[in-house]
Order: C-alpha cells, then structure tokens, then sequence
C-alpha cells in the first residue's frame, strides 16, 4: 500500500539546521523578553529610591523650616526682641509648602500618606497656637515652653517618617542590587545560550552539509541505478524472452517488444496508430479475469500470473499467461509480461492423447490376460457348467416319469422342476460371471463388496483347485467398508492370484498343499485382502521383482500378470506386495480405501 509522502513545508521544516535556528530564536526572544522583564523592574526599583530620596529631602527641608521657625518664635518669645522676627507668613508658607509636598509623595503609602496628614493637621494647629502667642504672650515666658513642646512633638513626627522612609529605602537599595546582580546573571546565561546554541548551529550545519553531500550523492548513485535499470528493462525487451508490453489503464498499448508483436501478429505502425488494445485482444469470456486482475492490480501493484487467451490479427485464439505490475510514478501505467502456451497446450494435449492410447492399450491388455486366464480354466469351467445341466437333465426325466404315472404325482414333479430351475439358474450365473470377465468394458466405478466379489471367484476356480488336490479355505472378515472400485478388475486380481498359486503348488511332489483367502481392516481403516499359498515360496530377490513387466519365474511365463495386477490396485488408489508364507509359500497382498478412486 502506498504511504503519502510529507508536504515540502513538512521536509523543510524537518531539517536540522532549520530546527536549530527555531530553538536559537526562540530562546533569543526567551532572553528577551526575560531581560526586559529584569529592566522594567530596575526601572521600577530606581524610581522608587529616587522618590525615596526625594522624600527625605523633603522631610529634611521641613525639619529644617520648622527648626528655623522654633529658633525664630522661641528667640522672639525668650527675648521679645522683634529683630527676631521675619516678615509675618514667611515661614509659615514655607511649611505648608513642604507639607503638602509631602502629603502628595506619599499617596502610595497608606501608613506614610495617615502620618503626613498628621503632621500636615500639628504644624497647622502649631503655627496658629504660636501665632497666638507671639501676639498676646509678651509678658510671659510660659508660652516659649509651651511652644518648644508642641515643636518636639513635630520632629518626631517627622523623625518617624525619616526613620521608615529609610528602612524602605534599605530595602529597596537591596533589590536594585538583587536585580543588578540578576541583570548579570541574565546577559551571562544568554552569552552562554547563544554561544552553545551557536555551536550547536555551527555542528548541525556541518552535519547538514554532509547529509546533502551525501543525498546528493545517493541522488547521483539513484540516477545511475535508474538509468541502469532503464537500461536492463530495455535489454530485457529487446531480448524477445518473452512478450512484453507499457499499458496504462485506459486500455491502450503503449509500446511492445517484437517478441509480443510476432506473437499477435501486429507491428508498430499498429502500436503508433493507437489500434492496439488491450482490452480488444481479449475475449469476452476472459474480461472478468481481466477485472480480478486490474482490481489487484490498484489494490496492491501487481497482478499475479494467471492463464487466459488472446485474439491474432488473424482471429485464431493464443492462450497466453499474463501478469503485470503498476508503475509507481504514474500510477496510471504499467508493464505487462505475456507468455506464450501454444506449444505447452499443445504437447499437453499430446500428451493426453498419449496417455489415453496408453489407457486404451492397458485395457486391451488387460483384457488380454483375462480371457488367457480363462482359457486356463476351460476344464474347470466346463465341469462348472455340465454339474447343473447334467442334473436338470436328471430333474427333467424324473419329472416325466412322476408325470407317467396314474394319476400324476404332482407334487414331485413341482418339487422337480423347482430343481430344475435352481440348477438352470446356476448354469446362468457361471455362465454371467465368465462373460463378465471375458467382455471388454470401460471400467466402471460403484460401491464394491470385497467379500461377495472374493466369492464369486472362488466359485469359478474350485474346479480348478480341486483338480490340482489343493485345500482351499476362505477367512472373510464381517463388516468391512465398501470401496469404490471396478468389480472386474478386482476380481481379475483375485482370479490372478488364485491361478499362479494353484500352479505354483501343481508342481509339488510332497507335502499338503493348502491355500488361504482372507480380508479384513488395514490401520488406515481400508480393506486388506490376503492370499497365501504352502507352495515353494519367492526367493528374496524375486520379492519386488515380481512386478516388474515381462519378469517371470515360469519357464513358460510372459511376465504380465503380476505387472496388471499392481496396476490396477495403484489405479484404485492401493498398495501391493509379496512376502514369504510361514512356515512356506508366499503371501499376496494388497490393500484398497474406503474411497479409492479408478483412474
């Protein structure tokens, strides 16, 4: 799936350097900010000494004025000498002068601004009682005491405002330094900042300009590995391997290779014309496949190899496999691969037909064997076939003599011909079974019961057994599945086995010869069917050899029989071996599934 791509700003704003002179310019406006911050209240300190200072000074003049004016007041009420007396209101304006000058410096202050107003309302009532006194009080000393105390109480008025004036001009001196020393501290740490900021800077940049050396670099290295890939591409459709084409979504054919052309039958002028579509060389029935694959091809950028069929120029059908992949910088065009399975349709078809002449043979020789088999059990057969006819015979005589007599013995000759019909029947099944075995068919799957098709060839063979003084038992197991297979064949297996025992144990001049047929459960819940006979056994290198074609171990043997037989169980989806019999003999086996299947 494609992942987007960053906006430019995005990369941009991504690049070290960028990110650096962020962060500088960010901490210089920090810096800034912090150390007008660090001004302002400077500022604000040095005002406040200054009004400090200016307030002392006023509180000084006014301790002066009222220092003058007791000198005055008291040297006139001491001596009542008028030359110590100014001009009348002088002093008197001076001090309410000073003292509203104070008043207004101290309006930020609440506990100085209520003393000022205090002290304001004392010298008032002060100066109006002396005023009174120099008037009327030339004869007495009394008042001269009397003024000095209400001027005591004046200074100290003014001696406290001095003396808190001064512990906030303390403090206030104490934070200009603080802020002095903070001043420092700033311009230190933004000297600091900026100069490893302005390595850092200078760092980021040399490493900025060799990541650009080097994606310049892998630029040029990417330019040269396109234009090589550009190159192998163009080898790659110029080399004719296999059909090539630049498509895009809209159906057109940009350019081909000639390995394609040749095999549509176009040429370029059909490519420059812009007739040549690809949706046009498809065939109706092939666009939903068509669909699948430009669906995957938009999901993920590639359509995976898939067989379909072309229209030639010349209308014949091309079955082709096709497979594609989107370019990633277009996203509308692609480039396509075709190959061409003319030739592999062809021998597969070939190989079909040879497969079928193989079949087709295998049943002919099959059959072959069958009715040699057969043959082998003429006598056998004939004596299988003349019991019942002989006994009908017997059962029709008897029946006219019961007839003959007077009256007619009705019942006997019921009885009679109900034997009659038994034995008919008889002669008819043995009669079936070897015109099913002989006749040449197709094989026919359907649901097979091992035991009863076992059964029908002992039938046929026990003449035949008997014959040759050979024992025959049978061990059939109850309750086994049923398999899908042919019954002809399986019992042309059977028949097979039955045979080479009988003839392998003909030859014996001693001991008893014995022969056993069994069935019964494989591990994997199959049919095993077993056939054992007492006779001379395998020698251990004949064991697999058996099987083999035209291998045999009878002097007038063709070396087929066994061959057949293996076929046609691996046909039905078994497995057979030989064995060594115990205590002699050789044992047969083979196995068949619950579902086998007939090739």
């Amino acid at each position: 799936m494609r992942v987007p791509a960053p906006s430019p700003f995005l990369r941009w704003f991504a690049r070290p350097p960028i990110l650096a002179a962020a962060l500088l310019v960010m901490l210089i406006a920090a810096t800034a900010f912090l150390g007008f911050q660090n001004w302002r209240e400077r500022q604000a300190a040095n005002d406040r000494l200054d009004h400090s200072s200016q307030l002392l000074d006023t509180l000084g003049r006014l301790r002066t004025i009222v220092a003058d004016l007791e000198a005055e007041r008291r040297g006139y009420l001491v001596t009542l000498d008028p030359a110590y007396l100014k001009a009348y209101g002088v002093s008197d304006d001076s001090v309410r002068r000073e003292a509203q000058a104070l008043q207004a410096m101290v309006t930020d202050d609440p506990l100085q601004s209520l003393r000022a107003a205090h002290l304001t309302l004392t010298l008032s009532a002060t100066l109006r009682e002396t005023d009174e006194m120099v008037k009327t009080a030339r004869e007495s000393g009394l008042a001269a005491l009397a003024m000095i105390r209400s001027m005591d109480e004046i200074r100290s008025q003014i001696d406290q405002m001095v003396d808190h004036e001064r512990f906030l001009l303390v403090e206030r001196e104490a934070r200009a330094e603080t802020l002095e020393r903070r001043k420092t501290w700033v311009v230190v740490a933004a000297v600091l900042i900026v100069a490893v900021l302005a390595a850092s800077a200078l760092a980021l940049a040399l490493l900025e300009a060799r990541r650009r050396r080097k994606a310049t670099d892998e630029n040029l290295q990417l330019q040269s590995d396109i234009e090589e890939r550009n190159r192998k591409i163009r080898r790659l459709l110029d080399s004719n391997i296999i059909g090539i084409i630049i498509w895009d979504l809209d159906g057109r054919i940009l350019d081909a290779n000639d390995a394609f052309l040749d095999m549509m039958g176009y040429d370029r002028a059909d490519i420059a014309s812009g007739a040549l579509r690809w949706r046009a060389l498809t065939p109706p029935e092939w666009r939903d496949s068509d669909a699948r694959a430009l669906a995957e091809l938009k999901l993920t950028g590639t359509a995976s190899p898939f067989e379909k069929e072309y229209w030639h120029k010349d209308g014949r059908r091309i079955p082709v496999m096709v497979g594609g992949a989107m370019f990633e910088e277009s996203g509308n065009q692609g480039v396509g691969f075709a190959l061409d399975l003319t030739e592999r349709k062809r021998a597969q078809a070939e190989a079909r037909e040879s497969e079928r002449r193989y079949r087709d043979a295998l049943m002919e020789l099959t059959h072959a064997n069958r009715v040699t088999t057969m043959g082998q059990l003429t006598a056998s057969i004939a004596h299988e076939i003349n019991q019942p006819i002989a006994a009908t015979v017997t059962n029709a005589e008897a029946a006219l003599r019961w007839l003959a007599r007077r009256p007619p013995e009705l019942d006997e000759v019921r009885q009679t011909l109900d034997r009659i019909a038994r034995d008919g029947k008889r002669a008819g099944d043995v009669i079936g079974r070897i015109r099913t075995l002989i006749k040449k068919a197709t094989p026919r799957k359907e649901d097979l019961e091992i035991n009863d098709a076992i059964l029908e060839v002992v039938d046929l063979t026990r003449g035949e057994v008997v014959k040759n003084g050979i024992s025959m038992q049978t061990e059939l197991a109850e309750g086994l599945p049923l398999v899908q297979a042919d019954r002809v064949q399986l019992q042309q297996v059977v028949l097979n086995l039955i045979i080479n025992a009988v003839e392998a144990m003909s030859g014996m001049a001693e001991g008893s010869r014995e022969l056993s047929i069994s069935t019964g459960k494989d591990a994997l819940n199959g049919v095993l069917v077993s056939v054992r006979d007492s006779g001379p056994g395998l020698e251990p290198k004949d064991a697999e050899r058996l099987f083999e074609a035209f291998y045999t171990t009878k002097p007038e043997g063709m070396g087929m029989g066994l061959a057949i037989c293996r076929s046609i169980i691996e046909a039905h989806g078994g497995r057979m071996w030989a064995t060594a019999n115990e205590p002699r003999g050789a044992a047969f086996q083979f196995t068949l599934s619950e579902e086998g299947s007939v090739r």
